[in-house]
């Protein structure tokens, strides 16, 4: 009886130790499971520092100076069949542009054969008049030779008989006659003679002008490149298409601005902001950029010139809005900035020294409060905060928080 009683005391210890053992299992999982919640959420520390208030923008690199290359004026129909790609290389006589010569080289063609005929004409008119007058100079010659030997015949009037005297006289008044009809003849030919040369070359004049027109023309058909830069086209308007550049096939009118050669040391940000983000900007207010084309690096820069007076918008749709221009330098280069790049911008309008900032996924909308879970050990605890702007991913917090506590980034509250 003594060993079954000794044994029943055994297994009632055994079964003692083994809740007590799975107790500290249960305790120690437990511990490990919240150690483990915990840890799962990322958490940022809270800091204190310069808080940076920055307003963000668009805008596009444009050129401060540029040289532009415009469709001619007064050179016919201006088919486009060649033009640079946007964005393309040149050297100073490059083709940029090339039109349709086609009709200008037949024109030329057409005046210079007509020059040519000119040329001719004004050369026959020239001999011509050469005969007609060493003719009269002859006729002028031969009838003062007939007046003065019949004014010889006639002084012999004193040994000839009476009516051979008036004889000897009508025929030096006929010869004198004679020499007026051939001086006036003389006269009349040089005038026509001058008349018909100078309408020649009046032809000639009127048909060089148009050889050198027509040359003009031609040699405006081919717009080359003024300097060695990089082409930007230009948009222009389309009817039923809208804005964009010009292509190959088509037509420019004369005088459009086609494209332009910017001096790519002026290159700058432009951007265009409303009315309210106006009254926040000022000159010299610092800037950083980033391009979206230039993915590995990031630019910083100046505001330089904001407009005092807005100007409509054409690219905003209808109703076109009023907006004012922004420009802003860049303190660095790249030879990879090109005039057109999209550039996102952002402009420190403020800066709060010693400021308490925590990341903005830090803070949660809570029953219309804003909240931060603060880490207290394993735990983190809701605590209602006051925030007082934001820039960008970070709040400025005016109440509720110390630096170097450590906050939620997810909100721990809500289940996987």
């Amino acid at each position: 009886m003594n060993k079954i009683f000794h044994g029943l005391k055994a297994g009632r210890r055994v079964k003692v130790i083994a809740v007590v053992v799975v107790g500290l299992v249960v305790v120690m999982l437990g511990a490990w499971a919240l150690s483990r919640g915990s840890v799962s959420i990322p958490t940022a520390a809270v800091e204190r520092g310069e808080f940076s208030d920055a307003m963000p923008f668009h805008g596009e690199v444009k050129a401060l100076k540029s040289v532009a290359i415009s469709a001619p004026s007064g050179a016919g129909d201006l088919q486009i069949v060649k033009i640079a790609p946007d964005g393309v290389a040149v050297k100073q006589g490059d083709v940029v542009v090339q039109f349709d010569a086609t009709k200008t080289e037949q024109d030329l063609a057409q005046y210079k054969s007509a020059l040519n005929s000119s040329d001719a004409e004004i050369a026959q008119a020239r001999a011509q008049a050469r005969l007609k007058e060493e003719a009269d100079q002859t006729a002028v010659m031969k009838a003062r030779f007939d007046v003065e030997s019949a004014k010889l015949d006639a002084s012999k009037n004193e040994i000839l008989a009476e009516i051979d005297g008036a004889e000897k006289k009508l025929l030096v008044a006929d010869a004198e006659q004679k020499l007026l009809q051939a001086e006036e003849q003389l006269k009349s030919d040089r005038a026509d003679n001058a008349a018909k040369i100078a309408d020649a070359e009046q032809k000639r004049k009127q048909n060089l002008y148009n050889v050198q027109q027509s040359e003009r023309s031609l040699a405006a058909l081919t717009l080359r490149a003024p300097a060695s830069g990089i082409v930007a086209l230009l948009q222009v308007w389309h009817p039923g298409v809208g804005m964009s550049v010009l292509k190959a096939g088509e037509r420019a009118w004369p005088g459009a601005a086609i494209a332009e050669l910017p001096d790519l040391s002026t290159l700058h940000i432009s951007m265009r902001v409303d009315e309210s983000e106006r009254g926040r900007l000022q000159p010299d207010q610092k800037i950083t950029a980033h391009f979206d084309a230039l993915p590995d690096r990031d630019f910083t820069g100046q505001t330089k010139r904001i407009s005092a007076i807005a100007t409509q918008d054409f690219s905003g749709g209808w109703p076109f809005p009023r907006n004012f221009d922004v420009e802003i330098m860049l303190d660095q280069t790249d030879a990879r900035l090109r005039p057109g790049m999209g550039a996102n911008v952002r402009v420190t309008v403020e800066r709060v020294p010693n400021a308490i900032m925590i990341p903005a996924q830090a803070s949660f909308q809570k029953s219309g409060r804003t909240v931060a879970y603060v880490l207290n050990g394993a735990k983190f605890d809701e605590r209602r905060i006051d925030v007082a702007r934001r820039s960008g991913d970070h709040l400025l917090v005016a109440k509720g928080l110390q630096p170097g506590e450590k906050v939620a980034l997810q909100d721990p509250t809500l289940k996987e």
